[in-house]
């Protein structure tokens, strides 16, 4: 079992930056696709990123392509979403996630095995 911890979470206004991370409990964190999902009240989990177990392929929605970056260090168990030039359109709460499968296939929430608590990014116009 997998526990993940996300922080970096906040208020900023529109055009600024965020770096969210996420913690993972335990070394097997490299053998996981880590990923990034957003999520608005009544709405659906959405796909925002993912990364391979190694790190040397990333995959982006069309709503992150260009503006967040993922990024994870094994060493450190831990996964990073930069996000720059961030619009009110953003504000949602944030999910990490791991997942047993391949990175390049996953883009929804039912495809993830492991989930952390949330942080809320909230961006202010």
């Amino acid at each position: 079992q997998v526990q993940l911890v996300e922080s970096g979470g906040g208020l900023v206004q529109a055009g600024g930056s965020l770096r969210l991370s996420c913690a993972a409990s335990e070394r097997t964190f490299s053998s996981y696709a880590m990923g990034w999902f957003r999520q608005a009240p009544g709405k659906e989990r959405a796909f925002v990123a993912a990364i391979s177990w190694s790190g040397a392929r990333t995959y982006y929605a069309d709503l992150a392509k260009g503006r967040f970056t993922i990024s994870r260090d094994n060493a450190k168990i831990t996964v990073y979403l930069q996000m720059n030039s961030l619009r009110p359109e953003d504000t949602d709460v944030y999910y990490c996630a791991a997942r047993i499968g391949l990175a390049s296939t996953w883009d929804r929430s039912d495809e993830s095995d492991y989930w952390g608590q949330g942080t809320q990014v909230t961006v202010s116009s």
